[in-house]
């Protein structure tokens, strides 16, 4: 098989293959074309990759349409859809709740797997995108606090006087979350984390910070219970906004994380809130790019609010530490790509597999994500 890795848009340093995943995909029988510069970003430079056994393609289009099977970190474009070859595998990160391309995959013929769906299962963790960038996120984002907050992060004594320990707040506890609890603690931070899943608290005070917990009816803890944070009571949402008020204006630091598949960032902190929190407080919203969980997050944007507060709303937190985010990335994708050949080698795409058959999005000119 012909397999293509493409440079990424503009703002997107990963790139969805690496020399080591380069070389492994050579040596099962496959040709390897990366698109030149595609590794720059993530210190991956053209002689590298060919080093690794890849061809280097200066061409974008011609690159694409040699592509029996194209993996990529983000969902391609239009012009790029109209370049990739009939009947072509697409493997990436292709937000399919927003995506609004699908249809002229599927009029290419292209069988596109979205690895956002792949089941948060045993069996998936080696190939789990979400993870493993996440993971990276989590970390990069309190190392991105310390950037705008004014002060220390860990207690200091000193013969001047004594430097007070920084107070963070995460507010999500996924994967980011708890990565972004355990840096921040390395820091010397005291750490407090919320999240809507009771299940979390185990998982939080292991890593030696105060759960937050808003008290639940059972019908309440029942619709919590599970991977993905989900849509709670109007009267959840005021208890929790009375509590996770009181607790943000106490902290230093934010970080959020929550996220609901398929619908916008739910808002945690209220324009109220934030008004109350104290200057120099810095606000790392993760979720900035679904919208954001902070009233007043800009996108992409660092601003600072009228009392003080810095509202940062960067975006793909993973690229920040590109090389150590493609690494990962470019291993899941290989680990899930396997999933399509037999043990001979030969390319066999089983849509009986429970994997393959939740992340493909468009097959045989139809569009598979959302039907029943």
């Amino acid at each position: 098989m012909q397999i293509v890795i493409p440079a990424e848009c503009a703002g997107e340093t990963r790139v969805a293959a690496t020399p080591e995943t380069v070389k492994k995909l050579v040596q099962a029988g496959h040709a390897v074309a990366v698109q030149s510069g595609a590794g720059v970003a993530s210190a991956v430079p053209d002689a590298v990759f060919s080093e690794a056994g890849a061809e280097i393609v200066a061409d974008r289009a011609t690159l694409l349409g040699r592509g029996d099977i194209v993996l990529t970190v983000r969902e391609p474009q239009a012009a790029d859809i109209a370049a990739l070859k009939a009947g072509a595998i697409l493997i990436g990160q292709l937000k399919p709740y927003q995506n609004t391309l699908l249809p002229q995959l599927a009029a290419q013929q292209v069988s596109a797997f979205a690895m956002e769906l792949l089941p948060r299962t045993t069996r998936a963790q080696s190939m789990d995108v979400l993870s493993s960038q996440n993971n990276l996120g989590g970390y990069r984002a309190v190392l991105l606090a310390t950037q705008y907050y004014p002060r220390m992060m860990p207690m200091m004594m000193t013969a001047a006087g004594t430097v007070k320990p920084a107070r963070v707040l995460i507010l999500g506890v996924g994967v980011a979350g708890l990565q972004a609890i355990a840096t921040a603690k390395r820091l010397g931070a005291v750490v407090e984390a919320f999240d809507v899943r009771p299940s979390t608290k185990e998982q939080v005070e292991s890593l030696g910070a105060k759960f937050v917990e808003v008290p639940m009816t059972d019908e309440e803890k029942a619709a919590s219970d599970g991977v993905y944070a989900r849509e709670m009571s109007d009267d959840y949402k005021r208890r929790q906004g009375e509590l996770v008020d009181k607790h943000a204006r106490a902290a230093d630091i934010i970080i959020t994380t929550a996220l609901i598949p398929g619908k916008p960032a739910p808002k945690l902190l209220s324009a109220a809130t934030i008004a109350g929190m104290k200057a120099g407080s810095v606000i790392i919203d993760m979720a900035a790019e679904a919208g954001g969980n902070g009233e007043g997050t800009r996108p992409g944007e660092v601003c600072q609010t009228d009392n003080g507060v810095y509202l940062v709303g960067t975006t793909n937190l993973p690229g920040l530490v590109a090389a150590d985010a493609s690494a990962l990335y470019a291993k899941n994708l290989l680990t899930f790509l396997n999933l399509m050949f037999g043990k001979d080698g030969a390319f066999q795409l089983n849509l009986e597999d429970d994997l393959l058959a939740a992340t493909l999005v468009t097959h045989q000119g139809q569009v598979r994500f959302g039907q029943s």
